[in-house]
């Protein structure tokens, strides 16, 4: 019976170790650190912003989104449904071991900051905040207003070039706050240095997983003039490419401007034609890389990270084969003024409409 016993044991502690350490003996063995990724309720399939950040993390494991081998053992991706659920997760990722945990997004600054304390040895990264100030926190922020400056310059370029006088432009935010502000007034920004008078309309979803909303205010828009809306909403701004489509399948000349990941094939509507006429590239991608390697490395400090144009943090997309050669050329230029620092972009809506850039009364805000 003791013998017996003594190989029932021998058979079961592999196995133990494996199904209650599977993440840590697979990290281990490859080198690599173990990362948990927390998103709202749009996951991963936004199509954008989380999106993003994602394909950042299956590249450094070498896997890609169709083929997530790693996934379960390196990686995984947990999306909380409503916001009472970002403590708990973050609590239950911290838990559970993992060398790294990335939130994305403004919604989840308050959770972070109460839960990075408790595990003063857990390291976190957020995007998109610049306030959670732990020295095992990493806060990524971008330079929206760069990359959302040449979508905007693009929009009038090619507005000009189609020849329509004093053409429309608008904007369809998310939750207002001081990133998608960046977003908004840098985009404006880019129009009115085409067209100094330019009517602007701006609408803010308050969510940013309902693309019905700004599909709706989209065709409003749409209908009452508007020739481009560029829209920072994560997942809700799917509402707007969607609406593009159709009017354009119908021949209308409107278009739709992505974001964060290049939103171009997310526009075709017959086959090869796309309703996204370029989109506002935000590199989430490197910050959860960046992050990753420095785990790796031994050199992961608290503290907040920028990415600009110069760092090839934003860009924009020339995809699109709708969008003329000429107005590439003079985008080109401007991004190469902007990252000498010869063009001046205002990134709060306060100092741009104290310099006089944009409008007054935009439902942008500061904080």
């Amino acid at each position: 019976m003791k013998k017996i016993f003594v190989i029932l044991l021998a058979l079961l502690i592999p196995a133990m170790i494996f199904a209650g350490g599977g993440k840590d003996a697979a990290a281990s063995d490859s080198g690599k650190p173990t990362i948990r990724l927390l998103t709202d309720a749009t996951g991963i399939d936004d199509k954008s912003f989380n999106a993003a950040a994602w394909r950042g993390i299956v590249q450094f494991y070498g896997d890609t989104v169709d083929k997530t081998t790693h996934r379960g053992s390196h990686y995984d991706v947990v999306t909380a449904q409503t916001q009472d659920m970002y403590i708990p997760n973050l609590r239950q990722a911290a838990d559970e071991g993992y060398d790294l945990i990335v939130v994305t997004g403004f919604t989840f600054a308050d959770a972070l900051n109460q839960v990075a304390p408790q595990y003063p040895d857990q390291k976190f990264a957020i995007v998109d905040v610049d306030y959670v100030l732990h020295p095992n926190v990493v806060d990524f922020i971008y330079s929206e207003e760069q990359g959302s400056y040449l979508v905007g310059l693009v929009a009038a370029l090619q507005a000009k070039e189609d020849g329509i006088k004093n053409p429309k432009f608008g904007f369809i935010g998310g939750i207002p706050g001081a990133t998608i502000t960046k977003f908004e007034v840098g985009y404006i920004q880019g129009i009115l240095s085409v067209f100094p008078d330019a009517e602007i309309v701006d609408y803010y979803a308050n969510d940013w997983g309902k693309p019905e909303l700004a599909k709706a205010q989209a065709k409003n828009w749409y209908d009452n003039g508007v020739y481009c809306i560029f829209s920072a909403a994560g997942g809700t701004g799917n509402g707007t490419i969607a609406q593009a489509k159709e009017y354009r399948l119908a021949g209308r000349n409107v278009w739709a401007i992505g974001v964060d990941s290049d939103q171009y094939e997310d526009g075709i509507y017959d086959g090869k034609n796309s309703a996204v006429l370029t989109s506002m590239i935000k590199r989430v991608e490197n910050s959860t890389i960046k992050a990753l390697t420095d785990i790796e490395n031994g050199t992961f400090q608290g503290g907040v990270v920028k990415m600009s144009m110069a760092d090839k943090g934003v860009d924009y997309s020339t995809a699109n084969p709708s969008l003329s050669k000429s107005v590439i050329a003079e985008v080109e230029k401007a991004k190469t003024e902007i990252i000498k620092g010869n063009i001046k972009i205002y990134d709060t809506y306060k100092s741009a409409l104290e310099a006089g850039v944009v409008p007054a009364g935009l439902s942008a805000l500061d904080d």
